[in-house]
């Protein structure tokens, strides 16, 4: 199972600085929640330098408690210490408690941002772009904001001026040992260094062959049906296998390389601390330092490394926080083709349901070069039944698709009731036409809902007499919780005949003055279809019908047939004449129903449900 190319390629590795300031574009959606940050900011601030205090808490206990060797001193010094401490618990509850608010609040609303503008780019978009690599966007990368707002941001700054403050500290303390110390920190920093980029680099490996075989799961589950059909099964577990062992060679390496960064790191720190503890010691018992000084200095240098080392590996998620970020905003700085102009052309109060396509070419943007409509004419008056006939690619498909604005034509305009889609607003252009599709799209979701889909504020009286409407009532009614029963996803737990009676269930309550069928009967066996039929009749008197017509019982009641050929319409009359006057419509009426001369009486009208019917 191939991947599809994506237009979102993953982003190169970033500077820090340049990192910074690409980061630093989530500000907009930090700054509603000032009160918040200036909270956690208190909280920070009291936990640092109360961290701070607690090496000149020690000095006090070491050198007025057990060197002089007066418990009451030693108790009042601990006293202090433990108020200290308790002052670090409660400064640490504020600071986590309200950056981790921070983090959660503000990638909820990114990711309500981002999907509430997915939701306005055009089919167009989804063409050339892979919709599990937006998934990720939309779920990973998020993720990794959250943990760079409600995380690593505080522990960079609080490292910081744990770093900053500890290393003053040092020097008020001893200015010797602090000099020794500088001179090591690149012994000890160095390797770390070293060891953390390639931790993160294999981190990022294992994170790539995980959503390999998060997309290789995806892809062959969605079509199990296909793999079992064609007895493709222990190729797909032979080619999960060697993604899941790719995943597992990955992150053994950085396993491995992670043991090796942990066994350095206690190696350098304690060694480091043993020298300085050699070198003060020497000094303590020389009279140059007191021994509580010592034990603040050690205090304030452990407190030092470990501050350079967690800044070391903020900036490492800091750039691959810069990487999501440019990815996330590159999604919201994608301007949807079709959206409403800004002063739209108000559509008629009263809806009459005429339809027209004037001189109108198109190309998708995926194929810029061939034409799917090229110089394509047709006027639909108001209450007209119209169907589209011709051989697959004709451009039939693509009628709706402009009628709905997925899509604006290269040249020509295309018209509901006189008004130019162009001017109009999209979403009240799609107010005024219901779709019934072949192929019908149900939710997982239950029977209410997935019919309410065609019109939210509907009652549950309406569901119902909707459902009644397209005869779907006798089916839902024998689901185990009727019509509050869960379909399953895309509806799995249904016949392809039942869907289609839901999706027409829908367009009965959505109640809309153009109908657009894609042979909405195609899928039902013969006694469905007749009584399905009927209820199509019902919902089509009144109103302006534009369907893609396969079969004959759609054929029967349209008004006129269009016959379409690569993007143009090459006859348009009633089935007798086009028999007789389109060669293109007779041949097609003939591989469909079989008689020489394709002339179609109604009583022919159920024996054509068993002969294939893509062409038409």
């Amino acid at each position: 199972m191939a991947r599809a190319d994506s237009r979102l390629e993953p982003a190169p590795k970033i500077p820090p600085l340049t990192a910074l300031r690409i980061v630093s574009r989530i500000g907009a959606f930090v700054r509603p929640y000032r009160r918040q940050v200036v909270y956690a900011a208190v909280g920070l601030l009291f936990a640092a330098a109360a961290v701070l205090a607690m090496g000149q808490g020690l000095r006090f206990v070491v050198d007025r408690g057990f060197s002089a060797g007066n418990a009451a001193e030693l108790d009042r010094m601990l006293g202090a210490m433990l108020a200290v401490i308790i002052v670090v618990a409660l400064a640490t509850y504020t600071r986590f408690y309200f950056v981790s608010w921070l983090g959660e609040r503000v990638t909820a609303d990114l990711r309500r941002a981002v999907f509430d503008h997915l939701l306005r780019l055009p089919p167009s978009f989804f063409e050339i772009t892979r919709t599990g690599e937006v998934i990720s966007r939309l779920t990973n990368d998020t993720t990794m904001l959250e943990t760079i707002i409600g995380s690593s941001a505080s522990m960079a700054i609080r490292n910081s001026l744990l770093m900053i403050g500890g290393f003053v500290m040092l020097m008020l303390t001893s200015v010797k040992l602090t000099l020794l110390v500088l001179a090591g920190v690149p012994l000890v920093v160095t390797p770390i260094i070293l060891f953390g980029r390639r931790v993160r680099r294999l981190a990022r490996a294992s994170q790539d062959r995980v959503g390999d075989v998060g997309a290789y799961v995806d892809e062959a589950l969605h079509e199990v049906r296909t793999a079992q059909a064609y007895g493709h099964e222990e190729i797909d577990r032979k080619l999960f296998r060697e993604r899941v062992e790719a995943a597992f060679a990955t992150a053994k390496r950085r396993i491995r390389q992670r043991a090796l960064l942990v066994a350095t790191v206690i190696v350098l720190v304690f060694g480091a601390v043993g020298v300085i503890l050699w070198i003060g010691g020497h000094d303590v018992v020389a009279g140059r330092l007191s021994p509580g000084q010592l034990s603040a200095f050690v205090f304030y240098a452990v407190l030092v490394a470990s501050a350079v080392g967690t800044i070391s590996e903020v900036i490492g998620d800091l750039q691959r926080a810069a990487g999501a970020t440019e990815r996330l905003f590159e999604l919201l700085a994608i301007e949807p083709e079709i959206r409403a102009p800004a002063h739209p052309v108000p559509m008629p109060a009263r809806a009459r349901g005429i339809v027209s396509f004037d001189a109108v070419t198109f190309c998708y943007p995926s194929r810029p070069e061939t034409a799917a409509l090229d110089d394509f004419s047709l006027t639909v008056r108001a209450g007209e039944k119209i169907a589209l006939v011709g051989p697959s690619g004709a451009g039939k498909t693509t009628v709706f698709a402009l009628l709905l604005r997925f899509y604006d034509p290269q040249r020509g305009v295309v018209r509901i009731d006189d008004v130019d889609l162009k001017a109009a607003d999209p979403l009240e252009v799609r107010r005024r036409l219901a779709v019934v599709p072949q192929d019908p799209v149900i939710f997982a979701a239950s029977v209410l809902e997935n019919v309410r889909y065609g019109r939210p504020d509907a009652s549950d009286a309406e569901v119902l007499a909707a459902c009644e409407a397209a005869f779907a009532s006798e089916f839902i009614e024998r689901l185990p919780e009727g019509y509050k029963s869960f379909l399953g996803e895309r509806g799995v737990r249904l016949s392809g005949g039942q869907r289609q009676r839901l999706a027409i269930a829908r367009a009965i309550l959505a109640n809309r003055p153009v109908l657009l069928l894609d042979e909405a009967t195609s899928a039902l066996d013969a006694e469905s279809e007749r009584v399905v039929q009927l209820a199509l009749e019902r919902l089509m008197a009144g109103r302006t019908v534009l369907m893609i017509a396969h079969r004959l019982a759609t054929v029967r009641h349209a008004d006129r047939i269009a016959v379409m050929d690569r993007g143009r319409i090459v006859a348009v009359g009633r089935h007798d004449d086009l028999t007789r006057e389109s060669p293109l419509y007779a041949r097609l009426a003939a591989l469909q129903f079989g008689t020489p001369d394709a002339h179609i009486s109604t009583s022919e009208a159920g024996a054509e449900a068993a002969i294939p019917h893509a062409a038409l």
